[in-house]
Formats: C-alpha cells, structure tokens, sequence
C-alpha cells in the first residue's frame, strides 16, 4: 500500500487501458463457429455422378437400340421413280439384307450397285425410320433407237446404250445410224444433237438420221424429204428454220422439196 491508501493490485487493474478490456472481453465471448458444408458438397457431387451415369446409359441403351437392337431393322425396300425398271430389279440389284439395323446399313455401297443398271442416271439411298430403305432412282430418258433389227438398243442424250429394243422404238426415239455408237463417238454425239434440236411432233416423222461421221448428218422424213444438217454446230437454228420451212411448205407457200439444205441455216437450199 502507498501514500495515497491504493494497492499495487488495485493500481494495475485501473491500469489496464481499453485494448486490454476488449481482449479480455473476446475472451469472454462465445463464438458460434461455421456450419461444415463439405458433407453437403460430397453429396452434390454424388448426386451429379449418378446423373451422369444415368445419362450414359440411357445413351448405350438408345445406341445398342439403332445398331443392333431388332426393332428399327430393315423390313422393307421401298423403290421410287422407276419407268422402264422394275422395282424388284432394282431391289434385287440394291442387295439390302433384311432385318439388318437400319444405321448398319452401308447406304453409298447401295447406291454404288444400283447405279450400275445401265437405265440409271442418278440413285439416292436413304433410311426411312423406323423399317425400311428408300430408293430413289431417276432413269435415263432414250432420245435414240441404233443397231441393226433385233439387235437394238435405246440411246439417251449422253450416248449411253441404255437398253435393248427388240420390238417398237418407243415414241419420239428416233433410229440413228453410226457406225460405233458410243459417248466418246463424235458421229453419235453429233447426230443426238441434230435429234435433239427438233421438236417432239416432227421427231415422230423422222424415220432416220444418218451420221456417217460429225460433219455429214442427213435426215430422213416419213414422206421421203432428205434434210442435209451438216455438222452439230448451230443445231439449235437449225432445228427451227427446218420446222418453219416445213410449216410454209405445208401451207402452200413454197413447193414441196425433194431435199432441203439447212447446213447454212443463213443460206437454206431446197431442191
């Protein structure tokens, strides 16, 4: 004890200044500490997992359906756009096995064996959900009938022998005479030109064109009339001087003609 009647006790309790009192006040209070949310984390993340295991079954399950499973097979060949051909011919050239899974199913390999049909100009494969194939087929159009009776065959406008004729030509095909008919043959190319050029009734009166090479076309009409063509070129032109020197004759104002020449279609000759 001191003079002034204070402890030493006394004097360091009224020492402590306000940091000493907020210490000792923190040590006084209850702290609450944070709720732990990594059980809430790892359940989340199990939750995930199994969505997403669910999602991968869901996809091999709907997978194994498409490649193997037996309900979206092949039960039928659907044929479309045939003229000449028949549908079995075409299916039985397609080759597509049944019951096989439509996405097993080799689409290009089936296009590839129907465009070998010589009556084919353009195949198209497709898969029609949920049992069958489709197949589209646009067919070559014949322009031109070659080769000696019984010997035939149809031509279309790229000089591809499409198919054999042994009766009629069908109508507006004309009978081309070539030597080596043939894509690649410039007298065939040019005297498919000159058949071309012509419209569809006077193809019905054109019982022959001749090519005996690109440069000498003749045209032979029902009623004997002899048209010199010349070469492929103008083939157009040519075509339409004809028809209105045709329609003039048959209307009296010209005399019938034994020969008329339209090689110079500017310069038309008629004998």
């Amino acid at each position: 004890m001191n003079r002034t009647g204070s402890t030493t006790r006394d004097r360091s309790r009224r020492g402590r200044g306000p940091a000493d009192r907020r210490s000792a006040d923190r040590r006084g209070t209850r702290v609450t500490p944070l709720p732990d949310r990594r059980p809430a984390r790892k359940r989340t993340r199990h939750r995930r997992s199994l969505q997403v295991a669910a999602a991968l079954t869901v996809v091999a399950a709907i997978g194994w359906l498409l490649w193997l499973g037996p309900w979206l097979a092949v039960r039928a060949v659907q044929v479309d756009g045939t003229a000449t051909l028949t549908a079995d011919r075409v299916r039985e050239v397609a080759q597509v096995p049944e019951g096989v899974p439509l996405l097993r199913v080799d689409l290009d390999a089936v296009e590839d064996r129907v465009a070998r049909l010589p009556q084919v100009r353009g195949v198209e494969a497709a898969r029609g959900w949920p049992d069958r194939i489709v197949i589209t087929v646009a067919e070559r159009v014949p322009v031109a009938v070659v080769g000696s009776p019984g010997r035939r065959s149809l031509v279309d406008a790229e000089g591809v022998l499409i198919d054999s004729v042994t009766g009629d030509a069908p109508r507006g095909v004309v009978p081309l005479t070539v030597d080596d008919p043939a894509p690649a043959d410039p007298a065939t190319m040019a005297g498919i030109a000159a058949i071309r050029a012509l419209p569809e009734q006077l193809r019905a009166d054109v019982v022959e064109v001749a090519a005996p090479d690109a440069q000498s076309i003749t045209l032979t009409l029902a009623d004997g009339t002899v048209v010199v063509w010349g070469g492929a070129e103008e083939s157009a032109t040519k075509g339409q001087v004809l028809v209105a020197l045709l329609d003039r004759i048959a209307d009296g104002e010209l005399e019938p003609a034994d020969l008329v020449d339209v090689s110079a279609p500017d310069a038309v000759v008629l004998r």
